[in-house]
């Protein structure tokens, strides 16, 4: 295939992506892009990225890029999308980003049904900068924040974001989760996503279960148990809100 006829968001050079061996960002972003070029928006797109692992995704595709402050790519993406109605805005982060610094961001615009596509990379810890306890670590996790396993009546349960915002979604929004093990599926729920946007039918929300056998410390087969048996036991997989 040649390069002028590919898909635009592979339109790149070739090279490696600067995540972890094992980690999970690479295949959220490729049932992203799936689901783009099945759609053939590339063009339409500005992709928004937070601080933190999702940082390193400024440049996997070929599609207009913004890295923003912690925590504050939701309302970039939310005032790019005001000013030019016709781009298909998605704001990418992990769960601090968006549980934590930027929750109160996730809510409002849930609040507000903006039309922007949200993607959460759920990966329990925080990544970057050396495993430390997030809002969605499990109980009883080890991270470096918690060295004996994250306590609940010290440090409180793990947040199941998608759940929260769904309790007070308008009409129109869609709010699902899914997970890098089946990226197929993965890739399937993203479509239906920005189809939602494309619609015009509110806000697009979706929370993808990912691994980080970095600071897991696992191998390929304990970080395939964690991801498909403690995590999707504790948030479980599928559409919560569905036009």
């Amino acid at each position: 295939m040649s390069e002028r006829s590919m898909p635009l968001s592979w339109r790149k050079e070739t090279k490696p992506h600067k995540f972890c061996p094992g980690c999970g960002h690479g295949l959220v972003l490729k049932a992203l892009g799936m689901a783009v070029d099945s759609l053939d928006i590339a063009e339409k797109v500005v992709f928004g990225c937070d601080i933190g692992c999702s940082l390193l995704a400024w440049d996997f595709f070929d599609f207009d890029t913004v890295q923003t402050h912690h925590g504050r790519v939701v309302p970039f993406i939310v005032g790019a999308k005001r000013v030019r109605p016709n781009l298909v805005g998605i704001a990418y982060m992990g769960d601090g980003g968006a549980y934590a610094i930027g929750v109160q961001h996730l809510v409002n615009a849930t609040m507000r049904n903006d039309r922007i596509m949200v993607i959460i990379v759920n990966n329990t810890v925080y990544a970057m900068t050396g495993g430390q306890m997030a809002p969605t670590s499990l109980p009883g996790q080890v991270t470096e924040t918690t060295p004996k396993g994250r306590e609940p009546f010290r440090e409180g349960y793990p947040l199941r974001g998608p759940e929260m915002i769904a309790s007070f979604a308008p009409e129109g929004a869609y709010i699902a989760r899914g997970t890098v093990s089946r990226v197929r599926p993965l890739s399937h729920v993203m479509e239906r996503a920005l189809k939602n946007l494309l619609d015009d039918r509110g806000i697009s929300v979706v929370e993808v279960l990912s691994t980080c056998p970095t600071n897991w410390r696992t191998d390929a087969e304990d970080t395939w148990k964690y991801l498909e048996k403690e995590m999707t036991d504790y948030f479980p997989v599928g559409e919560l809100v569905s036009s």
